[in-house]
């Protein structure tokens, strides 16, 4: 396990000799109109393979600005994995905006200058970056600089709402679903929901209904550690006591957060802002019990497999120290990114080979299912071993297959399903009502 661990290492020190020399001068902080003028620059270099686009608007009506890197932008290409990162959520921790916008400039300057891993990258994985999810929050931050800011100036929206307490509570839900047999997967939201959150986090669910994403993380600062789901505790009537809220892919979430920590200079360490963390990695729960957080709605309500990254004691660090965070960040951005690229991918099709959409993958002893796009292609992140996949979809038969998974690119693995008989579309009918009814009258006994 250890030798595996040095891996990083050695391709840290490989990109760094084929990247570019991290002068001061490269680092700033980057007021909103700035960042918006960084990003259309690497647009600019790099037009071919990248894309920018809004998914919405601040508060006070910026634009929440995403840029793609694809060798298709602008196109989902089947069976290519879908990944994003999220920065500055909270608006006065500001180290992963910076990172992410450097990490744009990195991908293109490397792309350009023919780093055969960062062309692979790109070409084979669609990538997302939302440098910054709260842009008015960081203002108000900024307004005081990285000398006087203080721990929650800036923290929230224009509104002063913590946008990482501002996503539906699918967890109670969840864990209601837990004990009485429920649905694993793409948990209903409540009525009336987009009435119930911020314009920035409207924007936010929205996008990840319009993309099929795999793998995410949420960039934030204040400590240095892999934070990985659940974020809230199973049982709310424990106070002053941590409680470990393991998700049922609580394997594989501990091996991408330890992807980033042993691949980041020191997270890895433990000892960092006066807190220990062994292998820098946390159970979010068991850190603190956290309410209506991202990276939890990501798991309970689309495929996408999200961990938070804390990553600096200072919430706003001085200019200075950029380069040094960068360094340390740098290879540990990559590494947490090829990740998408594990596990198991593959199409179901019909008996005429068209693909079905919102087929449902279960793995046989893995709680959580995952569902194919408008494509027919699924993607299911796992660690290595053997399992029993299986595809369904309403009115067709279902299909198991077994597969051995390794540790390098995912397996692919398709199904062809055949029409169900029609004399068991009315059951299966009557069933589904049943389940839809169920939903309904959880969603009333819940604690809403």
């Amino acid at each position: 396990m250890l030798q595996g661990r040095t891996v990083p290492w050695v391709c840290a020190l490989l990109l760094g000799l084929m990247g570019l020399p991290a002068s001061g001068s490269d680092f700033q902080h980057h007021r909103y109109e700035d960042m918006v003028r960084v990003l259309f620059a690497v647009h600019s270099d790099c037009p071919y393979i990248t894309r920018i686009y809004s998914i919405g608007r601040s508060v006070e009506g910026r634009h929440l600005y995403v840029l793609e890197f694809s060798d298709n932008p602008g196109i989902h290409e089947a069976l290519e994995p879908e990944f994003k990162y999220v920065g500055n959520m909270h608006g006065n921790e500001v180290l992963g905006r910076e990172l992410l916008i450097k990490l744009s400039q990195f991908l293109c300057e490397e792309y350009r200058a023919g780093n055969q891993r960062i062309t692979r990258l790109i070409h084979d994985t669609r990538i997302h970056i939302l440098p910054s999810m709260n842009p008015d929050g960081y203002e108000v931050a900024a307004r005081q600089g990285s000398e006087l800011n203080g721990y929650l100036v800036g923290r929230g929206n224009s509104r002063d709402i913590d946008l990482n307490r501002n996503f539906p509570d699918l967890n109670s839900l969840m864990y209601y679903y837990e004990k009485t047999n429920g649905r694993n997967h793409h948990l209903p939201l409540p009525d009336n929901w987009e009435h119930q959150v911020e314009p920035e986090t409207l924007a936010v669910i929205k996008w990840m209904q319009n993309y099929n994403f795999v793998l995410s993380a949420n960039l934030h600062g204040g400590a240095v550690v892999a934070n990985y789901p659940f974020d809230k505790s199973r049982d709310a009537r424990i106070r002053g006591r941590t409680m470990y809220s393991a998700t049922a892919d609580d394997k594989i979430f501990r091996q991408l957060a330890r992807t980033y920590s042993y691949a980041h200079s020191w997270m890895h360490l433990g000892w960092n802002c006066g807190d220990f963390f062994n292998e820098g990695i946390t159970n979010g729960a068991s850190w603190y019990s956290l309410s209506k957080g991202m990276q939890d709605f990501n798991y309970l309500y689309t495929n996408c497999f999200e961990i938070t990254l804390e990553l600096s004691c200072d919430k706003f660090p001085p200019e200075s120290s950029l380069p040094r965070e960068w360094l340390g960040n740098r290879e540990a951005l990559i590494s947490y990114l090829e990740q998408v690229h594990h596990g198991i991918k593959g199409t179901v099709y019909d008996e005429n080979n068209n693909p079905i959409s919102k087929a449902e993958i279960a793995v046989a002893g893995i709680n959580h299912d995952v569902t194919t796009g408008v494509d027919g292609d699924y993607f299911r992140l796992l660690l290595p071993g053997t399992y029993t996949v299986k595809a369904s979809a309403p009115g067709y038969l279902s299909s198991s297959n077994t597969v051995t998974v390794g540790p390098a690119e995912a397996i692919q693995l398709h199904f062809y399903l055949k029409k169900a008989p029609k004399q068991n579309l009315k059951g299966k009918h009557q069933h589904g009502k049943k389940n839809i009814s169920a939903h309904k009258a959880s969603l009333k006994l819940g604690p809403r």
